[in-house]
């Protein structure tokens, strides 16, 4: 179509003798449109896949003595990067990150590190607070002057447990804590952002974790949750599904929409760890998260995967839908297959364009990290 376009418009231009010159300027210049409309076709598509370059051993963050589990980053006023994770004992074990953990703060001269441990961000403060015995799950945004670290807290009875301590699990809610400054003291709130709806056969009437929060193209923010519900037995429950909110504040109130996303019929619990952002470039919503089983990434095993959307409420599987299986390619070593890879970010520089990809690793009994590793979105 486009060829007998132009062979058209040639023919008409030659039949009223418009001299050559004019002629190659006039296609060019009806080329322009058809050739912006193609690579403006290319930069919707977004492949996090082929963006993914090899990790240098310096994006890996350890905490001696200790788990480390998610981590979200943000650049602060002091040119430097700030890390927070959520980190807890190696000698309680990896479960216990349901009755033992904190956020902490690590601090880096790049995105890619190395970073050093600074402090505690989210500390315990007493099992009487909504969050007072665990925070967990961090994710840090910056909105004008202030910062706003999101993160699931809980409270309970405090019994470390081989398993999960479901008390404490059940007692999950969404929290935000606030902050002048990326190194704090990060002011926390008596109630949740997010709290479980009273009706029983709510979908987020049992606990809720995960939260994900961005700023939508009409300034409205967007927060994004894991929700359990009782319709399935307890002390689990479920279905495990995620729900919206909405506020034109990024501390709320929030409006629940309780209508469920990422759903597979006769699959309880298939998707977890979303990562919520919204795409100035490409004007669309963007989810990644992690495909528990690999049910729609076809690899049969965890991935993690990419959905979009334009309006934050009807989600598609991306163009390129698999952003990674369980292989780690690193910079200075042989490729790595890792026994989980969960709890993917991003984190952005001013113009909005992807930097770094943070996930956590989980190898052994033993051994956890976060791992940044470098994206090129631009070629």
């Amino acid at each position: 179509m486009v060829n007998r376009s132009t062979s058209y418009v040639r023919r008409v231009l030659r039949r009223f003798q418009v001299p050559v010159g004019v002629v190659f300027l006039l296609l060019v210049l009806w080329s322009l449109p058809l050739a912006g409309q193609r690579a403006s076709s290319r930069m919707d598509e977004l492949d996090l896949a082929a963006a993914m370059q090899p990790v240098p051993s310096t994006a890996v963050f350890r905490d001696p003595g200790y788990f480390v589990w998610c981590g979200t980053m943000v650049r602060g006023e002091d040119g430097k990067y700030h890390l927070y994770y959520s980190r807890w004992k190696v000698s309680t074990g990896f479960e216990s990150w349901v009755t033992a953990s904190e956020v902490a703060h690590a601090v880096g001269a790049s995105p890619t590190g190395p970073f050093a441990f600074h402090d505690v961000a989210l500390p315990p403060r007493g099992p009487h607070l909504w969050d007072g015995m665990v925070t967990h799950n961090p994710t840090v945004q910056k909105f004008g002057k202030k910062y706003y670290l999101y993160y699931t807290g809980n409270t309970g009875d405090g019994v470390i447990l081989p398993t999960l301590n479901w008390t404490h699990r059940n007692h999950n809610r969404v929290g935000v804590a606030v902050a002048d400054n990326p190194n704090g003291p990060w002011q926390r709130f008596d109630h949740p952002l997010i709290d479980v709806s009273a009706d029983a056969s709510a979908p987020d009437s049992l606990s809720i974790s995960n939260p994900s929060l961005t700023q939508g193209k009409d300034g409205t923010f967007y927060l994004l949750y894991k929700a359990v519900g009782q319709q399935k037995p307890l002390p689990f429950g479920g279905p495990v599904v995620h729900l919206m909110a909405t506020s034109k504040s990024p501390t709320g109130p929030f409006q629940k929409d309780l209508t469920p996303m990422f759903t597979i019929a006769g699959n309880n619990f298939p998707f977890e760890d979303p990562y919520f952002w919204f795409d100035r470039q490409r004007n669309r919503y963007f989810v990644i998260m992690k495909d528990n089983k690999g049910a729609v990434s076809g690899t049969g095993r965890s991935s993690l995967v990419l959905y979009q959307s334009v309006d934050a409420k009807d989600w598609k599987a991306a163009k390129h839908l698999l952003v990674s299986d369980l292989v780690l390619h690193w910079k200075d070593r042989p490729a790595q297959t890792v026994a989980r890879m969960e709890r993917p970010q991003i984190f952005f520089d001013t113009r909005g364009i992807a930097q770094v990809l943070l996930v956590a690793i989980y190898e052994d009994s033993k051994t956890t990290y976060n791992v940044r590793i470098p994206l090129d979105t631009q070629q």
